[in-house]
Order: C-alpha cells, then structure tokens, then sequence
C-alpha cells in the first residue's frame, strides 16, 4: 500500500488518497450519499466516485477519479466555453438520472422543494475532474441532497460563467458574462429565464453566507467569515 496522499480541499474535513481510493470523514449521511452514487454508476453517469465502504473508525471510502481538479487562482482554460459546456452537460446527466428518485436520507444539506432532482449542491470548478479542459466527472458529494434543478444550476453559473469578479483574474469583455450564462442555460436545455436563475444565485448566495459563518464557529475556523462577507457582497453586487 502507498503512502498516503492529502489531497488539496476538504474545507469541511481531510481528505486522503490511499492508493486508489479516497479517505475522508463519514457521518449519518454517508450510506444516502453512497446509494446515491451507486444510482449515478448504474445510469451510465460518468466520473462519479465508486462507493467502496463506510469504517468503524469514522471515514469513508470511495474510488479516486482520475484527471485534474483546478484549485483558486483557476487556471485559465476553466474559463474556456469547451469547460462550461462539458459542465453543465454533465450536471444535466445527474439531474436526469435522480429525476424521481426516492432516496432515503438522512442527507446533510436541507431537502429543498420542489424536490425535482437530486443535487450536488457544491457544483464548482474545484469539485469537478478535467481531462484536456473538458469535464469528465465530479466530486465531493457529501452535501448532496433533493431539491430543484436550478438550486445546482444558479451555483454552477456562479462559479463557472463565472459571476463573481474574485473567481477570474483577467477582465471581462463587454457582454461576456450574459453571453455565457445564456450558453450555460441553453447547453443544460434549462427554460429559465436569465433573470429567473440570477434570483437564485443570490438566495443561494445569501443562504450560503449564513452557512459560512455557522462552520466558521463550528469548525473554529474564522477565514470562513471572510468567504461569508464575500458572498453577501456578491449577492447584493450587479453581475453587469
């Protein structure tokens, strides 16, 4: 067996490679997540991590998926139109594959209605896996849970078109953030309305300040009160 590997992220818990798993912290809601990833599997979703098993000293274990996980400053190529497009493919696929799948929980993440899917809930950049810029799967389930489509959707334009000036180093073009959200909405087969999905990336926004704050006193780590206040800035920003 190889030493093993800490792995970049994990904001909520260390996360470790042995060989070709991951190790990382289990809690009630660990067997939903493992059900829900043995669905994903059997409907042909891919880069989904395998479940492997749940320890008696408190960790999990689930298959590595191969490929590049981009970490902040992003990398130039996430902002390139083949990864928003293999993006919001693949969160079309999950959507598709948990419509009117009922999971027993618990989950981690409130249950949101309507309950048309079951989400991801932190669909981002650094929790996806690139091959040669294209998205070949995705990471990090623990906080999956049901909710709607757009509750994922909003999140993914957040951090992908993206929406926020802290998430891409060099500047926009004129127009450029609308051009790519109308491109994400119309890539994922969404009917929403640009101004539909904005008013929910500022309710997840907002909400996910709150939660930011909460582990920042949980976990007693006070940097996640700054992620806090650059939320609520966000939320309450113009996104052109």
């Amino acid at each position: 067996m190889a030493e093993p590997q800490r792995l970049d992220g994990g904001n909520m818990g260390e996360v470790w490679r042995v060989d070709d798993a991951v190790r990382r912290p289990a809690g009630d809601w660990t067997p939903a997540i493992h059900r829900l990833l043995s669905c994903l599997a059997a409907a042909g979703v891919p880069g989904v991590p395998a479940p492997l098993s749940i320890e008696a000293d408190g960790t999990e274990l689930v298959g590595y998926v191969e490929g590049v996980v981009p970490a902040y400053p992003m990398p130039t190529w996430v902002w390139d139109e083949a990864a928003l497009v293999s993006a919001a493919r693949l969160l079309r696929a999950v959507h598709d594959a948990t419509a009117g799948l009922d999971l027993p929980g618990p989950w981690r993440s409130p249950v949101r209605e309507p309950a048309e899917v079951i989400c991801h809930n932190d669909f981002a950049p650094y929790n996806l896996v690139f091959e040669r810029g294209d998205v070949v799967g995705a990471i990090d389930w623990d906080y999956a849970s049901p909710g709607p489509r757009l509750w994922d959707l909003a999140y993914l334009a957040y951090r992908i078109v993206p929406l926020s000036d802290h998430d891409r180093a060099d500047a926009f073009l004129d127009g450029e953030r609308r051009q790519r959200l109308d491109l994400l909405l119309a890539t994922y087969g969404s009917s929403a309305e640009p101004d539909e999905l904005l008013a929910v990336v500022r309710e997840r926004l907002v909400e996910l300040a709150a939660f930011s704050d909460r582990m920042a006193v949980e976990l007693g780590r006070p940097e996640l009160h700054e992620h806090a206040a650059g939320y609520r800035h966000d939320a309450e920003t113009p996104f052109w």
